[in-house]
C-alpha cells in the first residue's frame, strides 16, 4: 500500500504554527514511508477565504521546507463530487432535507439550556412526509440537508496515537447539516459542509492516514459515519497534540504569536523552526539529539512516538534552536539574511559594494545572535558615522586623565594608513605607558569615545571596523569635543 497523507489548511487566516506542525508531522510520515504528501486547500467557506491567505500558506509550507507532491487542490473546483456523494447519501435514506428556520432552532436551543441539557439538534424533521415537505415549500422554506446520526450506536477507531477511542452517537449533537441551504429555486441543495467535504476529499484522492489535530476528534467520529455510509474504506486516524503556551492553554494570538510569517519577521530561519516544530510533540528515538534537518527526522520518524499530552511552546528552546544554526552559518551566507533587516531598522546598506565589510560585522556579532532581528541590537553602534553618548560613557569620558588618552590616540590612529589588530594594541600599551594610567582605564574611555556607551561587541573589532570606514577619527574628535 502507497501511503498518501495531506495537509489542508483553510485559507481564511495566515498559515498558524499549528497548521504548520500538523504539516511537519505529514511530511515527516510520508517522506519515512516513500509515500505521497498532499496540499490541499478547503476554501469553502467563501465568506472569509482569501487568494493572498492561499498564497501565504503556500509560501510559508515551501520556506519551511515542506514541498508537496500533489496539488494544491481546491475544494471551490471539486463541488461536483459533493453533489454527487450528497445525492447518494438522500437516495440510500442516509440523510434527509430539514425546513427548520433559524427561529426554531434558536427557541430550541433556549429550551435546551433552560433545562441543562447541552445543545443538539432534536432530529424533528428526520420522518418528513411527502405533505410536510410540501407545506414547508409552500412557506418559502429552503432546506439544508442534514445527515442521520443514530443516538444508540458507538462509534470507535485504534488511533494511532491515542489507542482506542470511543465515542456514543448521542454525544454529536444530533443529526449532522452536510449541506446549507440552495441559494436559488433551481438548486437541490446548497454548498457542502466541512465535515462532508472532507471526507469525500479524502476518498476521492484514497487517504491512507489522516493525521490532525486532537481538536478534531469529535469530527472524526461524525467523519467515520460519513465514510461508512458512502461505502468506503476508514484510513487510519491519528490524533497529535494542541501546542499550548506556558499556562497549558492552546496557543493563540492573545500569546504574541500566530502565524509562520510572524516567525520569520522575528529571525527564525526556516531549518531552526522546522526543527522545533518536530519537538513538539515527538519524541526522536535517541531523545538527546535536539538538532536535525527534516530528513534526518524523517528517517526516524514515526507516530508511535508522538505524544498524547499537549506539548508547551517553549521560546526559550526555539531561541536555542535558532542559535545553533546561525552560529554554524558563514558569515558570507549569513550577511545575505542579515541585511532585510538592517534596512527594516532604519539602516540601509550597500551589500555589493560594501559586502568586505559587512561580512566582517556579520563575523563580529554572529556569536551574539540567536535571532536574525537581534542584528540591529547587536549592530548599530557599527552602523553609523557617528553616534550619541549615554549618560555612562559622558561620565566616563570626563573623568581626570581621559582627555589626554584620547588625544593620544587620534594623534596616533592618524598616522597609520590601514589599521591591524597589532596596531591598535600597540596604540593601547603606547598611552597606557606614555599616561602613566591602568590599561583598564584606556580600555573603557576608549570605548565610550568609540561606541558611546560602556557595553557592545569586542572592542579592537569594532575599532577596525570604524577604521575600514574612516569614521574612528570622527568620533574620537566627537568625544574630545564632549569632554
Amino acid at each position: 500500500m502507497t501511503i498518501r497523507v495531506r495537509i489542508a489548511p483553510s485559507p481564511t487566516g495566515n498559515l498558524h504554527i499549528g497548521t504548520a506542525r500538523t504539516a511537519v508531522f505529514n511530511w515527516l510520515f510520508a517522506r519515512h514511508h516513500q509515500g505521497t504528501f498532499i496540499l490541499r486547500v478547503e476554501d469553502t467557506d467563501l465568506e472569509r477565504s482569501r487568494p493572498e491567505y492561499t498564497e501565504n500558506i503556500k509560501s510559508g509550507l515551501t520556506w519551511l521546507g515542506l514541498t508537496w507532491d500533489e496539488g494544491p487542490f481546491f475544494q471551490t473546483d471539486r463541488f461536483d463530487y459533493y453533489k454527487q456523494a450528497i445525492q447518494t447519501l438522500l437516495d440510500k435514506g442516509f440523510a434527509y432535507r430539514c425546513y427548520c428556520t433559524t427561529e426554531e432552532l434558536e427557541q430550541m436551543r433556549e429550551a435546551q439550556k433552560a433545562k441543562n441539557q447541552a445543545p443538539r439538534y432534536d432530529n424533528r424533521h428526520r420522518n418528513l412526509t411527502p405533505e410536510d415537505e410540501a407545506k414547508f415549500k409552500a412557506e418559502g422554506r429552503k432546506p439544508v440537508i442534514r445527515f442521520k446520526i443514530d443516538d444508540h450506536q458507538e462509534i470507535a477507531w485504534n488511533d494511532a496515537i491515542r489507542g482506542r477511542v470511543t465515542w456514543k452517537g448521542s454525544d454529536l449533537g444530533g443529526d449532522m447539516v452536510v449541506a446549507r441551504t440552495p441559494e436559488t429555486d433551481d438548486e437541490a441543495f446548497g454548498q457542502p459542509l466541512y465535515n462532508l467535504a472532507v471526507v469525500v476529499d479524502d476518498i476521492e484522492m484514497n487517504i491512507t492516514q489522516v493525521i490532525r489535530g486532537e481538536d478534531h476528534i469529535a469530527n472524526t467520529a461524525k467523519q467515520i459515519l460519513l465514510y461508512e455510509a458512502l461505502g468506503s474504506k476508514v484510513p487510519e486516524f491519528a490524533h497529535t497534540p494542541l501546542i499550548l503556551n506556558h499556562e497549558g492553554r492552546k496557543l493563540s494570538k492573545r500569546d504574541g504569536v500566530t502565524s509562520i510569517d510572524d516567525f520569520r519577521k522575528m529571525g527564525f530561519l526556516p531549518e531552526a523552526l522546522a526543527n522545533y516544530m518536530t519537538l513538539l510533540g515527538w519524541t526522536p528515538p535517541d531523545a538527546t539529539q535536539e538538532i536535525f534537518t527534516l530528513t534526518e527526522a524523517a528517517e526516524k520518524f514515526s507516530l508511535d512516538r508522538v505524544n498524547k499530552a499537549g506539548a508547551k511552546f517553549d521560546w526559550d528552546k526555539l531561541d536555542w534552536i535558532n542559535s545553533q544554526y546561525l552560529h554554524k552559518m558563514s558569515p558570507e551566507k549569513l550577511v545575505d539574511l542579515l541585511v532585510p533587516f538592517w534596512e527594516n531598522a532604519g539602516y540601509p546598506v550597500d551589500i555589493a559594494g560594501d559586502r568586505p565589510w559587512l561580512e566582517s560585522l556579520t563575523g563580529l556579532i554572529a556569536p551574539s545572535l540567536t535571532r536574525l532581528a537581534n542584528a540591529f541590537d547587536e549592530s548599530r553602534l557599527l552602523l553609523t558615522e557617528t553616534v550619541s553618548y549615554n549618560e555612562q560613557a559622558i561620565c566616563q569620558l570626563k573623568l581626570e586623565g581621559v582627555k589626554e588618552i584620547i588625544e593620544f590616540v587620534l594623534e596616533n590612529v592618524t598616522k597609520i594608513e590601514n589599521l591591524t589588530e597589532d596596531s591598535a594594541k600597540e596604540i593601547i600599551n603606547q598611552v597606557t605607558k606614555a599616561q602613566k594610567v591602568k590599561k583598564g582605564l584606556v580600555m573603557k574611555s576608549l570605548r565610550a569615545a568609540l561606541m558611546g556607551e560602556l557595553s557592545g561587541p569586542d572592542l579592537i573589532q569594532s575599532w577596525l571596523l570604524l577604521n575600514q570606514k574612516g569614521w574612528d577619527k570622527n568620533r574620537l574628535e566627537k568625544a574630545l569635543k564632549v569632554i
